[in-house]
């Protein structure tokens, strides 16, 4: 994003970028809507591309050092993810990788026929999806099945050839779940790349302990940006984002809210950060160790919305006049 036009509380409407009204820019980015609505923004888009995504399946401890040389060492490389297990079997030692490695055009007659690739793909296998994720939300041996499935779909010998556009905008339909006795969850912590590993372990003995229903976990690449003023992102790192299915009643809630303590715990042990706005179970002094500029964030969303007509669950939890 370049700049924007925002509607402030006030009814004025500021330019806003990176070199005009620079402050607003750094609260907006980030600010969680509190400062005002962003009418129209202004763009900067990236080439359509086509890649040979190339899956390698590896234990967590070896993932580190294949990101610094596969990934970040391969230009090449202009997307990647990971998943690790989360069956029973295999808890948080088990992972793969997915590096979608960019075909240069002198090289696309030879390897596929460009015909249909860049046509944007409509999700496909929606029921048989839920279906099996299904079972890994309510059964360990769902979850075993389900580790099985993917180390066969995500095999090192299976290649796929994907445009950006698709590749942007993954299959996502089948994680709908409505239920009257339980929900899903995300949490995302963000650990540096040499740490990773001794997270992973730490990460491990929490969800055991807590017996956390967890059953997906991917991993990301996020570089460091600060240029919003409460980034997640203060450092180089991976993002591990945790999806957990949780009950409604208060003693399930309490139970997650506990777990999700300790995991932000164990974030800060390890130099690491987590994402504000998903559940608002850290404690306000966790959220003062993590984003120590959380009060001057609040100070300027007084001064910019003295009326505090921009609300929502997390200024009322952590940043209300101080309460």
């Amino acid at each position: 994003m370049n700049s924007f036009r925002l509607l402030l509380a006030d009814g004025t409407i500021l330019n806003v970028s990176r070199h005009e009204n620079e402050e607003l820019f750094s609260l907006v980015i980030g600010g969680y809507g509190l400062f005002g609505v962003i009418l129209d923004v202004e763009l900067q888009l990236t080439d359509q591309a086509i890649y040979e995504v190339q899956h390698e399946h590896m234990l967590y401890t070896d993932y580190p050092a294949f990101f610094q040389e596969q990934v970040l060492g391969n230009t090449a490389v202009e997307l990647h993810i990971a998943r690790l297990s989360t069956a029973p079997s295999s808890l948080l030692t088990e992972m793969y990788a997915s590096n979608y490695v960019r075909i240069e055009e002198k090289e696309e007659s030879e390897t596929f026929s460009q015909e249909g690739v860049s046509d944007l793909k409509q999700e496909e296998n929606i029921e048989r999806n839920k279906f099996v994720f299904g079972l890994a939300r309510k059964y360990d041996w769902g979850k075993n099945r389900l580790w099985d499935l993917q180390k066969v779909l995500y095999s090192p010998d299976k290649k796929e050839i994907l445009s950006r556009n698709n590749a942007m905008r993954p299959e996502v339909r089948f994680l709908d779940y409505v239920s009257d006795h339980d929900t899903d969850i995300l949490q995302e912590y963000f650990i540096p790349v040499e740490k990773f590993a001794s997270f992973i372990d730490g990460l491990r003995g929490i969800v055991e302990e807590e017996e956390l229903n967890v059953f997906n976990i991917t991993v990301r690449y996020v570089p460091k940006n600060e240029e919003a003023m409460l980034s997640y992102a203060q450092k180089e790192s991976l993002a591990i984002v945790l999806l957990i299915n949780q009950g409604l009643s208060e003693q399930s809630i309490a139970q997650t809210e506990q777990a999700t303590q300790r995991m932000v715990e164990l974030a800060i042990e390890y130099d690491g950060t987590y994402y504000l706005a998903y559940q608002l179970y850290p404690s306000l002094e966790q959220l003062s160790r993590v984003y120590p500029q959380h009060e001057t964030f609040f100070e300027k969303k007084r001064e910019y919305d003295p009326d505090e007509r921009f609300m929502n669950k997390f200024y009322e939890r952590y940043g209300k006049y101080g309460e």
